[in-house]
């Protein structure tokens, strides 16, 4: 007689639905140690964003296979609004969805439409989800414009985002009330610092002004001021300000406009640290020895006065002497700048030596015309003056969080834990197809050891290739109130205390040191912090990311509309990735498209995942990464914000 075998208990995980063109997808969980794939006959009417319930069918566990699952229920939707591009026919009409996630146009009945036209871009509230062979329906909520106005491609990904772009009258109403000078009881109670030397630095086209510094020296000892805008003096607590501010957690700042965290009034106004007039402050003045040690600080509510606003432009051309009109135009200042460079010489050369990363890749810098269409598109480079304003801040930073960490106070602080082991033997076995290696264990790495392989590669081919590659090892660095301390940095305590108009976290700081400034941080108050705190914390790291995402996808955007001029135009560059479906290039200019397995048609190519190769099947060519091809603009797709390369089949390899 035989035995019947016990039916194995079925296992169901709850996690969130990451559709892949609406074809399938992944969902992950807290549950289980890996994405668990779903096939699309398996969705059963789940979108992207969804969280669902789902039962594991096939178990990593089982012959080597990727776990794979049955989607049995839809915990919560997430997506409630789409962004698209509105097709009208006669008696309804459809919303074709900028995001390629959601993998299903929205049926918009004719009486939802709200009067849009064929070709608007508009926003669709959800009305009704997928359900068997019923499609998503919804209503037009509003009309963004045609997608062929100016900004309109901009303002739809911003929209897509739930990135708040206009300012309820009831904070309008608040800032207006605002005076735009600062009266004589403002200064009561403050550190009058309005006779000490100090200038703002900042990018010509700055308008929101928030960090000043100041230096002296004396006896070996550098007196450095970091005095920022004391915006919390405008902005109290659960005002109608502090609430949007809060909601929008940070400014967005994009090819063609900045959507800012406070109103114009305020960041470009009385927030900001103008030239020649008088302005409150929180200053954190700190004593600086010839090593780089912080021996002493203070932190201080202040009224000081900006004696000049310069740019990063003008500075670094008086530190290199390339200009000689702007040195006689500022020379009264060039002792300070001269002093400036040093202190900033020596916190570098100590923030290096205990294994701080410094991850030199240039930002892309976006030239659009007054429609917002891209004319141009280059490196954004670094200089002797941004990295001055770099040091300063990240010392004013360290030694704000250091002082409420060892208070035991609750607090924000930023954190970045260390990079995930198997991410870091991914790219060790990377960068050992190009001689280079690191040493770790299989528990942690030491941030000197990324250090030293940034310090081997530069000024070689590959460097900004390793350097991305490095960069995307690590972990995102976000808000917490635990302080874990900060990997690339190399430090022990970390906060963001330099830019309370555009970050939300510096702002709540700002009122942390004013209370205990005060001695209003009694038990009750600490209290109230260490239960306000952990939701600033977490809305502070996903509107950063939220932000994060809005400047990538715009950045691609207008990166795929500048390079429709360049269609059939050949150009140089570096593969920057390899996949089983396409090479990845990078121009000089930090554009970057692909070229397509398929339009490789001198031979079939196998992808060697462990290498990051493409190899020929047939003739043995290869490709690698970090080597430079030439290569024809083929096509740029907008809606998909991409550009589409070809080789160019004449180009000779051996070219140096």
């Amino acid at each position: 007689m035989k035995k019947n075998k016990k039916k194995k208990k079925p296992t169901y995980i709850t996690g969130v639905f990451s559709a892949s063109n609406g074809e399938f997808g992944f969902v992950d969980s807290d549950e289980f140690s890996e994405s668990v794939f779903i096939p699309g006959k398996y969705l059963n009417g789940a979108m992207h964003s969804d969280t669902v319930m789902v039962e594991v069918t096939v178990e990593h566990a089982v012959k080597g296979k990727k776990p794979e699952g049955v989607i049995v229920k839809i915990i919560e939707r997430g997506i409630k609004r789409v962004v698209g591009t509105y097709e009208k026919s006669k008696h309804f009409g459809f919303v074709i969805p900028d995001n390629q996630k959601i993998g299903e146009d929205i049926f918009i009945a004719k009486e939802n439409a709200k009067g849009a036209m064929d070709g608007h871009k508009v926003v669709a509230e959800i009305i009704e989800y997928p359900h068997k062979r019923r499609s998503a329906e919804g209503r037009i909520v509003e009309i963004l414009g045609h997608l062929s106005d100016p900004g309109v491609d901009v303002l739809s990904i911003v929209e897509g985002l739930e990135i708040p772009s206009e300012f309820p009258p009831k904070v309008l109403s608040q800032a207006e009330r605002i005076p735009d000078e600062i009266s004589s009881a403002d200064c009561e109670g403050r550190l009058d610092l309005r006779d000490v030397c100090m200038v703002t630095i900042d990018g010509e086209d700055a308008k929101d002004l928030d960090d000043a510094v100041s230096i002296s020296f004396k006896d070996g000892i550098y007196e450095l001021g970091v005095h920022i805008a004391d915006v919390t003096n405008y902005v109290q607590q659960n005002s109608a300000l502090d609430k949007e501010a809060l909601k929008r957690g940070t400014s967005v700042y994009l090819a063609d406009r900045v959507i800012p965290m406070l109103p114009h009034r305020l960041c470009n106004g009385i927030c900001s640290l103008n030239e020649g007039v008088d302005r409150l402050a929180l200053s954190c003045l700190m004593q600086i020895d010839e090593n780089g040690d912080i021996i002493g600080h203070k932190l201080a509510e202040t009224v000081i006065c900006v004696n000049k606003r310069m740019s990063y432009t003008n500075v670094s051309a008086i530190l290199n002497h390339t200009d000689v009109t702007v040195t006689e135009e500022y020379k009264e200042y060039i002792p300070m700048f001269e002093s400036m460079e040093q202190l900033s010489s020596i916190l570098r050369k100590k923030r290096f030596s205990r294994g701080a990363i410094d991850f030199d890749l240039p930002e892309t810098k976006i030239i659009v015309d007054k429609n917002g269409m891209p004319i141009d598109i280059k490196p954004y480079e670094r200089n002797v003056a941004t990295m001055l304003i770099e040091d300063f801040m990240l010392a004013a930073n360290e030694t704000v969080a250091s002082h409420f960490f060892w208070q035991e106070i609750p607090f924000v602080y930023r954190v970045h834990d260390a990079p995930d082991a198997d991410k870091i033997e991914q790219l060790s076995i990377l960068i050992r197809n190009f001689g280079y290696s690191f040493k770790a264990s299989k528990e942690n790495i030491h941030p000197k050891e990324i250090q030293k392989l940034l310090a081997g590669i530069e000024g070689t081919q590959e460097e900004a290739m390793i350097t991305r590659l490095t960069l995307r090892s690590m972990k995102q660095a976000q808000y917490h109130m635990e302080c874990s301390g900060h990997f690339g940095l190399a430090c022990k305590e970390y906060c963001h205390f330099t830019s309370p108009i555009r970050r939300y976290p510096d702002l709540q700081i700002h009122r942390i040191i004013k209370d205990e400034i005060r001695g209003r941080l009694n038990a009750d108050k600490q209290l109230q912090y260490a239960n306000r705190l952990p939701n600033v914390a977490s809305q502070s790291s996903r509107t950063e990311r939220r932000a994060t995402e809005a400047e990538r996808e715009v950045n691609k955007l207008k990166k795929a509309q500048y390079m429709k001029q360049f269609i059939g135009e050949s150009f140089e560059g570096i593969i920057s990735g390899i996949t089983s479906w396409g090479i990845y290039v990078e121009l000089p200019n930090t554009v970057e498209g692909m070229i397509r397995v398929n339009l490789l048609t001198d031979d079939f190519y196998a992808y060697h995942e462990k290498e990051h190769e493409l190899v020929g099947i047939q003739f043995g060519k290869t490709f690698k990464l970090g080597q430079k091809v030439k290569v024809l603009v083929h096509d740029t797709d907008e809606v998909l914000r991409t550009i589409d390369f070809i080789l160019e089949e004449d180009y000779d390899e051996n070219e140096s």
